[in-house]
């Protein structure tokens, strides 16, 4: 068996599919950072544990889990509250038997948008590390999200989770997208730049992190990223979805780059 983790903020609405979708699993835990509607009545109703702690950010906030939270199970699937587990996913992690020295493994979620599997948009297979050994695996932040610390060996699934990625609606998604922006514009400022060789590394998410960002040095980002996911990733093959989801990813990157440009102003500007 395996123990889940959902993180959760003000999420009623969402939350119960979710619980709904790993209803197999018999250690369920919701890790809560202060939600005000009635989050945790709908995890103890479904039978879930529940803990708290203030929200950093996503890295600091799974690693918390690891190192707090005392789960019945070696191996973990972290989950959030827009995402569903599988049966074929289930019957994966059941079955896992890792190589030595492996702690994890990368799955690729299956997103959605108003119900329909955007594939080519969102670059799919975009590996998340989601299935870890609680005690061997550290998360960092990056950007909005989190990744793997270096160095960290694993594995990869076949089979997925789904994350709709409209499930809070248009309006939703880009209120959450401008902070995002804010976020990885503050990193790229920062980051330091990775090796050119690095975009014709063998290893795709090393390419695919390199591409993102060199993306950053690019005019017009925005229009740019449209063509790539709508036209050469053939992100009109997804449909109308397609084209909504495209158009919103365009705006984001947006966000980004105007975010980016006023650092980059802040840094010029003589000091009063």
């Amino acid at each position: 068996m395996y123990s889940v983790v959902i993180l959760t903020l003000n999420e009623a609405q969402r939350l119960p599919g979710c619980l709904a979708s790993v209803a197999m699993c018999d250690d369920v835990v919701v890790l809560d950072s202060g939600s005000t509607d009635n989050t945790l009545e709908v995890a103890k109703a479904a039978g879930a544990r529940i803990f708290s702690n203030p929200f950093q950010n996503f890295a600091q906030q799974r690693n918390h889990a690891h190192d707090r939270i005392p789960f019945r199970h070696p191996w973990l699937l972290h989950l959030d509250a827009d995402e569903r587990m599988t049966a074929e996913l289930h019957a994966e992690c059941m079955a896992w038997c890792p190589a030595p020295g492996v702690v994890g493994a990368w799955i690729a979620p299956k997103m959605l948008w108003r119900e329909r599997w955007i594939r080519r948009c969102t670059d799919f297979p975009a590996w998340q590390a989601r299935f870890v050994n609680p005690e061997s695996f550290r998360f960092i932040e990056v950007g909005h999200g989190q990744r793997e610390a270096p160095g960290t060996k694993l594995a990869y699934f076949q089979n997925n989770y789904l994350h709709d990625l409209s499930s809070e609606g248009v309006d939703g998604w880009l209120e959450k997208h401008r902070r995002y922006a804010r976020v990885e514009a503050k990193e790229q400022f920062q980051a330091t730049p990775l090796p050119w060789s690095d975009l014709v590394a063998s290893d795709r998410l090393v390419r695919r992190r390199a591409l993102k960002q060199l993306s950053y040095r690019l005019p017009l980002r925005s229009l740019a990223r449209f063509v790539y996911q709508y036209i050469l990733r053939q992100g009109f093959r997804d449909g109308r979805a397609g084209w909504e989801y495209c158009r919103l990813i365009a705006r984001y990157e947006g966000f980004a780059q105007n975010e980016l440009r006023a650092l980059r102003r802040s840094r010029r500007s003589p000091q009063s």
